[in-house]
C-alpha cells in the first residue's frame, strides 16, 4: 500500500498502515464498527473465535433467474426494456398414419396371401393316380409332371355345355396329354399326341388316350412310363370347366392362330394373328380339331401348350398379387379345376405353376414328342434318345433338331 505524505494526518513514519485486504492494523486502523472495516465472515461449522483469517471461505450462491441476468422471471430487462415473452415450444406433428398402423396391413396382407392358397388347396380332389410300385422306373433327378386336360363334361352344366361347344356326356376320355419335366436345366414341356399308337397293358396296341378310358390315370401312367421309361411324380388333371375359369380369372391370355379359325362345333371364330382371348375362345382354340388342317393332331397340342404356358405366365405375373380379388378368384378357380394324384404337396403344385411360365425362350423348351409321319408315328430312334435327356435330368444337353414343336425333324 502507499503511504501519505507526512503533515498530511497520515500516520508516523515507521508506522505500517492498516491492511484493508485483510483487515490487519497498526497506526490508522479504523476504529470498531467503522463502515470502512472490512468484516470477516465466520466460517461455517467453525466454534466462534477459531476462524482462520486466511482461509477460503464458501458463500451460499444466490439461485439463477429464468433471465440469467439476476433478474426474477418476468421482470423488466435492463435499461427499462420489457423482455420479450418465453416462445411457446413446439409441438411435433404426429405423421397421419403410424407405423404401427402400416405394420398391421403388411402382416394382415401376408396372412391373405398365405390363407387362400391353402383354404383353396383344401378344396382340391386328390385321387390315387399312381400306379403300383411294381414294374415301374426308378427315382430319377428332377420332377415329371403329368398334365391330363379331361373331356369330362361332369363340371359342367346342359347351358354351359352348349355355350362351350363340349356336346353331351361321353364318359372318361383325355383331349390332352403332356409330360412337364423340372430339374437342373431348362423346364421342358413336351406334348404327346392322343392318336399316339402305343402298348396298353392288358388292352393291347391301340390310341394312347384309351388308355385313359380304360383304366383312368393309373393305367394312362403305366402305359406311358412302360413307353418312354420316365418316371412320372405327379399326376394333375384340368377340366374344361376349369380350364375356362382360370383363364377368365387372369383376365384373358394371349393367343397367336396362324390363320383365321372358324369352328361352330367348338363355338370358335377369330382372325389371324395374336389377339386376348377369354376362357371360351381358349378352350375352342385349344381343342378344335377342324381347324387345323395341316399338321392336325400336332397343331392342336402346338396350341395347347402355347395357351396352359400363358396361363401360367399370366397367374405368375406381379398384377396377380397385388390385386386381392384376381389372386382370390384364381385360387378358387384353380381348386376347382385340378385334380391333382393323392401324395402331391402345394409345394409341388407350386413348382408345376412356376414352371409352366418357364417353358419358351432361353429359360424353356416345348417339344412334341419325336414323330417320324403325319400319322404320329413315334420315331423310335430320336424319341429314345430324347426321352433318355429327360431321365438323366439333363435338358440342357438335348439338340435342337431333337426338339420341334410338331416333332417333325427340322429341315
Amino acid at each position: 500500500m502507499s503511504e501519505r505524505p507526512p503533515g498530511k494526518g497520515g500516520p508516523e513514519e515507521g508506522t505500517p498502515e492498516y491492511d484493508w485486504l485483510y483487515g490487519k492494523g497498526g497506526k490508522g486502523s479504523p476504529p470498531p464498527g467503522s463502515s470502512d472495516a472490512t468484516r470477516m465472515v465466520p466460517t461455517q461449522g467453525r466454534p466462534s473465535g477459531r476462524e482462520r483469517p486466511d482461509e477460503t471461505r464458501v458463500m451460499p450462491a444466490q439461485p439463477r433467474t429464468s433471465s440469467g441476468d439476476g433478474r426474477p422471471p418476468g421482470g423488466p430487462a435492463r435499461g427499462g426494456a420489457t423482455a420479450p415473452p418465453p416462445r411457446p415450444k413446439r409441438e411435433r406433428r404426429r405423421p397421419r398414419f403410424r407405423f404401427g398402423i402400416v405394420k398391421l396391413l403388411v402382416l394382415v396382407w401376408l396372412v391373405f396371401m398365405v390363407a387362400v392358397p391353402l383354404w383353396a388347396w383344401s378344396k382340391v380332389d386328390k385321387i390315387e393316380a399312381m400306379p403300383g410300385d411294381d414294374g415301374r422306373p426308378d427315382d430319377q433327378g428332377g420332377n415329371t409332371y403329368l398334365i391330363v386336360g379331361s373331356d369330362s363334361r361332369d363340371d359342367l352344366t346342359e347351358e354351359e355345355r352348349r355355350e362351350l361347344g363340349t356336346g353331351g356326356e361321353v364318359g372318361q376320355r383325355t383331349d390332352t396329354i403332356m409330360l412337364l419335366h423340372t430339374g437342373d436345366g431348362p423346364n421342358l414341356l413336351m406334348s404327346i399326341p392322343r392318336d399316339s399308337i402305343v402298348d396298353i397293358p392288358g388292352r393291347g396296341t391301340t390310341k394312347v388316350n384309351a388308355a385313359f378310358a380304360y383304366g383312368g390315370p393309373q393305367l394312362l401312367i403305366r402305359t406311358l412310363e412302360n413307353e418312354t421309361g420316365i418316371r412320372i411324380d405327379d399326376y394333375i388333371e384340368i377340366g374344361f370347366g376349369g380350364f375356362v375359369g382360370m383363364v377368365d380369372a387372369v383376365g384373358g391370355v394371349e393367343i397367336c392362330p396362324q390363320t383365321a379359325m372358324k369352328d361352330p362345333d367348338a363355338n370358335l371364330d377369330i382372325p389371324k394373328g395374336c389377339q386376348e382371348a377369354d376362357g371360351k375362345t381358349a378352350l375352342g382354340y385349344a381343342r378344335s380339331r377342324k381347324t387345323y388342317s395341316e399338321l392336325g393332331d400336332i397343331d392342336r397340342a402346338r396350341a395347347q401348350r402355347e395357351v396352359v404356358s400363358s396361363i401360367g405366365d399370366e397367374a405368375l405375373s406381379p398384377w396377380t398379387f397385388v390385386n386381392p380379388l384376381r389372386y382370390y378368384q384364381l385360387a378358387m378357380a384353380s381348386s376347382d379345376s385340378f385334380s391333382v394324384s393323392d401324395g402331391t404337396s402345394p409345394i409341388s403344385l407350386g413348382r408345376f405353376a412356376f414352371a409352366m411360365t418357364r417353358v419358351d425362350g432361353e429359360s424353356g423348351l416345348t417339344c412334341g414328342v419325336p414323330i417320324q409321319d403325319l400319322a404320329v408315328t413315334w420315331d423310335e430312334q430320336r424319341s429314345e434318345e430324347l426321352f433318355s435327356y429327360i431321365r438323366e435330368d439333363d435338358t440342357s444337353s438335348i439338340p435342337q433338331n431333337l426338339c420341334t414343336p410338331s416333332g417333325m425333324p427340322r429341315g
